[in-house]
């Protein structure tokens, strides 16, 4: 196992466990088949894995409790836990910090963030009282590192380092999102800030291990016999800023692959760096609307909708779920996707084509079941 030296002198493997995805009973995401989940905890922690990842809502409140009875029989200095005040599931910051150190009996929370900050509330969660709180708890003992995780735009996140020092943030980092998304200018910003990243979502909910017959095709071109996975993990970890890498693994064959990958420092060739690109070209034209922003639909809209905006909103929805839209609902009523009456004089101007209207209508429904 790789281990990046942190702050203090501390030493983090480079792989950490994300206690989101645990095995379960009959389907049910809240009832953790121990047995099997114990298992992979021991098994993590064979391999040199000293990082695990959970919060308050995951498992549906029971990923605490497992998390730290799972833990229980290691010595308390073999391992870093991480924790999160989820804002939108109990917005008193007290009485959560204090349930989550009952539910893992612990004294103390190695590393705790803010949870998932998104655009649409953030003003309101970091005006409450949270951060001076956490770092009151951080200076009694209860706290070692105080972060954040961001869902949330370049111009915000900005706005967040002003607030605090902060030790460390989360964001979810992929080669997918590089150049495909937002990821670039959020990394970018933490590197000029020289803030230590901390990364979620490196295969894309999956994605990224899961590619489409021509993105695979791609990267197998490169001669080697790793997985799909390897490559997206390898790309995050030649990131500097990065420290270390969450993987959400339910399976002892998904910590064996990665594992493998984490075992060694094997930096990608401009070879291979430049595969990964065209295999994220490749997995975006055949899972999104390949948008390029020429904005030539806009001013021919009747209803001054900023379509290419929208249309990105569409691609963020559909390959990470609807929760990472909901800022749209915060929108003038004029500027949401609803707005849109159907005439297609945006697709008269459109270079390639694309259902423009039809694309809205679904973006609306996801919304709409949110």
């Amino acid at each position: 196992m790789q281990y990046k030296t942190f702050k203090d002198n501390i030493k983090l493997s480079r792989l950490g466990m994300g206690v989101m995805r645990l095995p379960v009973l009959d389907g049910d995401d809240s009832r953790i088949d121990y047995e099997k989940s114990q298992k992979l905890i021991d098994q993590c922690m064979e391999q040199g894995i000293n990082y695990y990842d959970t919060a308050y809502i995951y498992h549906g409140g029971k990923s605490e409790e497992f998390l730290g009875k799972a833990l229980a029989k290691y010595p308390r200095d073999s391992f870093y836990v991480t924790d999160k005040y989820n804002f939108q599931a109990e917005p008193d910051y007290k009485k959560q910090f204090a349930q989550q150190l009952k539910r893992m009996n612990m004294e103390r929370i190695d590393f705790y963030l803010l949870h998932g900050i998104q655009d649409a509330f953030a003003d309101e969660m970091v005006s409450n009282g949270c951060i001076a709180y956490f770092d009151e708890r951080k200076k009694a003992g209860q706290i070692q590192y105080l972060g954040f995780s961001f869902h949330g735009s370049a111009e915000k996140l900005r706005h967040l380092l002003t607030l605090y020092p902060w030790d460390f943030v989360q964001i979810q980092l992929n080669y997918y999102d590089w150049y495909y998304g937002d990821a670039k200018e959020l990394y970018e910003i933490l590197e000029e800030a020289d803030i230590p990243v901390m990364v979620m979502e490196p295969v894309r909910g999956g994605m990224l291990a899961n590619l489409n017959e021509k993105a695979a095709k791609e990267l197998a071109g490169c001669g080697n016999d790793k997985s799909q996975a390897s490559w997206a993990l390898r790309w995050v970890m030649s990131q500097k800023q990065v420290q270390v890498v969450l993987s959400g693994m339910s399976t002892e064959e998904q910590i064996q692959d990665n594992i493998r990958t984490f075992s060694v420092n094997e930096p990608l060739t401009e070879i291979e760096q430049n595969s990964i690109q065209k295999a994220a070209k490749l997995q975006y034209e055949a899972v999104a609307v390949a948008c390029t922003e020429c904005r030539y639909c806009t001013p021919n809209c009747p209803k001054k909708l900023d379509i290419p905006y929208l249309l990105k909103n569409y691609n963020e929805a559909k390959l990470g779920g609807a929760w990472r839209i909901t800022h749209l609902l915060k929108l003038p009523e004029e500027q949401q996707p609803f707005a849109c009456i159907g005439c297609k004089a945006c697709m008269k101007h459109c270079p390639q084509s694309f259902e423009i209207p039809k694309y809205l209508r679904e973006l609306s429904d996801m919304l709409q079941k949110e």
